[in-house]
């Protein structure tokens, strides 16, 4: 009879306020898909940097005929030196940290410069010999790279020592801060739900003064008088919070899988079982912020 009582009062008390709850549903929705954006991107950021940092090379670029940097002065290197390399990186100082080693030629990397920007005006433009050869370097943990620099950076004939993860760095930074952003919306929008949540339960209160009145004088409990408004804020906002779920859902089925994942096959992607463990998350997150607006709200309103 209780429960009867009680979920008869939030359904009164929901369709008193249709308007205030269409409101917390949708300030709860955005809230939300905010959050589960950014639990999801920087997922995403974690699982590119353990997809693409595991697979990054070190480079040893050796001197052209048109290589003025370094130790370089317009001289090529010659078989002599790349041989002296060779033998340091098959060195048993090295063979710990190194788990593989391929050479590549001028006239491989302007193959595979061409493949790579074909149709651009940079593939027209170039030429073998702006292409130096290098040994490409796949080490055991891509960390350690300052073990080749220091190995053979100082070598006749060598270029640079280029790590490839130092182009990778800037793109999770700017990343990050995406994802720093949508969380710092996230968090604003969550406050603009947990205030709204408030407002929309003192106004249902306040609409029902005289129902509390008589339950106080026939000896009703606070808890009693306050549980049917915090189901009404739960209620609300877990609407809210199914919305969102399911938009974060279909933004990692639809555009993540069926767009991004065709256009960049190379890359490694969230996929659905990763949105659907953010669910649950939002699930909760919107009935606790919901369950402790609304508690705090009638429990001030009942003491005043």
């Amino acid at each position: 009879m209780r429960l009867a009582l009680v979920l008869g009062e939030v359904g009164q008390g929901l369709r008193r306020n249709i308007s205030m709850v269409v409101s917390v549903v949708l300030v709860t929705f955005i809230s939300l898909t905010f959050v589960g954006a950014a639990i999801l991107l920087q997922m995403q950021i974690t699982q590119m940097k353990s997809y693409w940092f595991d697979r990054a090379q070190v480079a040893v670029y050796f001197c052209t005929d048109l290589s003025t940097v370094g130790a370089c002065s317009q001289q090529a290197a010659t078989d002599e030196q790349i041989a002296q390399v060779e033998a340091q990186l098959e060195s048993t100082t090295l063979a710990p940290f190194i788990q593989e080693v391929t050479f590549e030629t001028q006239e491989e990397a302007f193959a595979n410069f061409q493949e790579q920007f074909e149709g651009t005006a940079a593939a027209d433009l170039a030429s073998p010999e702006f292409l130096p050869p290098a040994f490409w370097i796949s080490l055991v943990d891509p960390s350690q790279s300052d073990v080749i620099q220091d190995a053979v950076g100082g070598l006749a004939g060598v270029e640079s020592v280029q790590d490839q993860r130092a182009y990778l760095d800037p793109i999770f930074d700017i990343l990050n801060a995406s994802s720093l952003t949508a969380i710092g919306i996230a968090a604003l929008m969550l406050v603009a739900a947990a205030l709204l949540i408030a407002t929309t339960i003192r106004l249902s209160a306040f609409s029902r003064r005289r129902e509390i009145g008589i339950m106080r004088l026939v000896g009703a409990s606070n808890r009693f008088i306050q549980t049917p408004f915090i189901i009404e804020g739960v209620v609300a906002a877990l609407i809210g919070s199914v919305l969102a779920g399911a938009a974060v859902v279909a933004l990692v089925q639809f555009f993540v899988q069926g767009y991004l994942s065709t256009t960049l096959p190379l890359t490694s992607f969230v996929g659905l079982s990763d949105a659907l463990i953010v669910v649950p998350v939002l699930l909760l997150a919107g009935a606790v912020l919901a369950a402790v607006s609304a508690n705090v709200a009638i429990t001030r309103y009942l003491r005043v």
